[in-house]
């Protein structure tokens, strides 16, 4: 009987270990069966429940920006605190939020998540999923951006739940190839309804940045749209024209690379990944580009006190710039504060003066107001209805 209990709970703990199952339901099932197995032998012989507390969880992008986090940030925080940091991947933040709004308790099983866009922080402060952050065991948090902070700031009272880490642009992909440089950035937007793309088009699934582009390209400020009629007709002339929504940055990566597609919204960071690996790959920032930053979000019913100490050691120089150099993002990191290597001044979206003044971001109060609107109706236009 022991000896299955002992089994047992090695399973459990190699779920835990895996992911598959949540800090909270860990440490019940570990309460429940612990007692009867006297904690001894496997795992369990020296670490008991307190080990929970020596691994968090952090869901991210994926690809390379994965890649990034894992081999500069998280490897050496294990290497130098002993805490496992259980990496899993998204495609898109709506998705995402459903996982979360779904586990049990709400949030509990997630820790950490690159969330994009200050939109985002606002829709988990509005769950209620949100901390507040000690900012004092975050003392690198001094380096990071005012401006990109400041944000977050007004959403939660002048408190934090997460740190900014790293921002950048949804431009426009294209294959210089077949679309020459000077073509272009005459179409700024409008090269996503070009009729010489016509089969060769491709753009993210995500109903904001579809949405934000048929803005653009009919004139429209993103924030601020006043014709939408305009801005579904637009959609609605795209959609056929599209080859491939894409859902990841990987797949947006090898659409490009293997020629599939000659034009596309793109993050900077994987169009830069493309170019440094010799792709033709040019790269557009039209008026009023889609402008973002990312950051890393604590949802609530995380141990603070490791997930605190995570953050300040992701925001240590030498751990911020080798990940934004891996991910091709630049840091939040001031450059006025701290010096920046050319690898990350030469990045796409790349601002020396730390102000980020001209970056156009989008309105969390506009957008998350017609969330629900604006993506079923894309979901219908994407669909062909």
């Amino acid at each position: 009987m022991k000896h299955d209990l002992q089994e047992k709970l090695d399973r459990l703990f190699e779920k835990y270990m895996n992911g598959e199952i949540g800090r909270r339901d860990f440490l019940k099932f570990l309460g429940i069966a612990g007692a009867a197995v006297g904690m001894v032998g496997g795992p369990f012989g020296f670490c008991g429940p307190a080990y929970a507390a020596k691994s968090i969880r952090f869901d991210g992008w994926g690809g390379v920006v994965s890649e990034a986090f894992r081999e500069h940030a998280f490897q050496p925080f294990t290497k130098a605190t002993g805490v496992k940091v259980i990496d899993g991947e998204f495609g898109d933040m709506d998705t995402y939020l459903t996982r979360v709004k779904a586990s049990f308790p709400p949030g509990g099983e997630f820790n950490l998540a690159h969330l994009s866009g200050v939109f985002d922080y606002a829709r988990y402060a509005g769950l209620k999923f949100n901390v507040v952050l000690d900012e004092s065991k975050i003392p690198n948090l001094k380096n990071v951006m005012t401006a990109m902070i400041e944000p977050y700031r007004a959403i939660t009272n002048g408190t934090l739940s997460a740190v900014p880490y790293d921002y950048g642009q949804t431009g426009i992909a294209y294959n210089t190839k077949h679309i020459p440089k000077d073509t272009a950035e005459k179409l700024g937007a409008s090269l996503l309804w070009d009729k010489a793309v016509k089969g060769k088009l491709g753009s993210w699934g995500d109903w904001r940045t579809n949405i934000w582009y048929a803005a653009l390209h009919t004139g429209q400020n993103p924030n601020k749209i006043s014709d939408m009629k305009a801005v579904w007709s637009a959609l609605e002339q795209q959609v056929p024209m599209v080859k491939k929504y894409w859902g990841s940055g990987a797949e947006l990566m090898s659409l490009l690379a293997n020629e599939e597609i000659y034009a596309t919204v793109a993050w900077s960071g994987r169009v830069a990944a493309l170019q440094a690996q010799g792709h033709p790959i040019g790269f557009l920032s039209p008026h009023n580009c889609y402008s973002w930053q990312e950051c890393i979000f604590v949802t609530k019913g995380t141990d603070l006190d490791v997930a605190q100490t995570l953050l300040n050691f992701m925001l240590e120089p030498k751990a911020a710039i080798a990940v934004a150099v891996g991910q091709k993002y630049p840091s939040s990191l001031d450059p006025t504060k701290v010096p920046m290597p050319e690898a990350v001044k030469k990045l796409p979206a790349f601002d020396p003066t730390g102000k980020l003044e001209g970056y156009l971001f989008a309105d969390p109060a506009f957008w998350n107001s017609h969330q629900v609107e604006f993506a079923e109706k894309w979901d219908r236009i994407k669909a062909g209805g």
